[in-house]
């Protein structure tokens, strides 16, 4: 089955909460989150966007990076969630689902609530 394309403006409105919870699960490397995105349909993120939005969260507070030496090849930069990273998670996560579930579906006339509708 072919992957599906969304719309460039959907990937860049929630792409910020999608890297913070690629996270909660413990530190990770940038490529590694690019293969989370990747196979969660998210297709390819170039490192032109991965890494300033990992720059950007990261100077927010968000995030802390540890340099860890590579078992056959150069080191990597580690991402790890910070708690304040965790509590904007859930904040964010929170707000996603208000915003999806509620404003988004009743405008559009999806979501359970209406389903029943012809």
């Amino acid at each position: 089955m072919e992957q599906e394309t969304w719309p460039n403006e959907w990937m860049r409105a929630i792409l910020g909460l999608c890297v913070l919870k690629s996270l909660e699960s413990g530190p990770t490397y940038g490529y590694a989150i690019a293969t989370t995105l990747e196979t969660a349909g998210f297709g390819t993120v170039k490192g032109g966007t991965l890494y300033p939005l990992l720059t950007r969260l990261e100077n927010s507070g968000w995030l802390e990076t540890e340099w860890r030496a590579g078992e056959a090849g150069p080191g990597r930069k580690y991402f790890s969630l910070t708690t304040s990273g965790q509590q904007e998670l859930d904040r964010r996560t929170q707000q996603w689902e208000r915003f999806a579930m509620h404003t988004v579906n009743h405008l559009t006339g999806t979501g359970s609530q209406l389903s029943g509708r012809a």
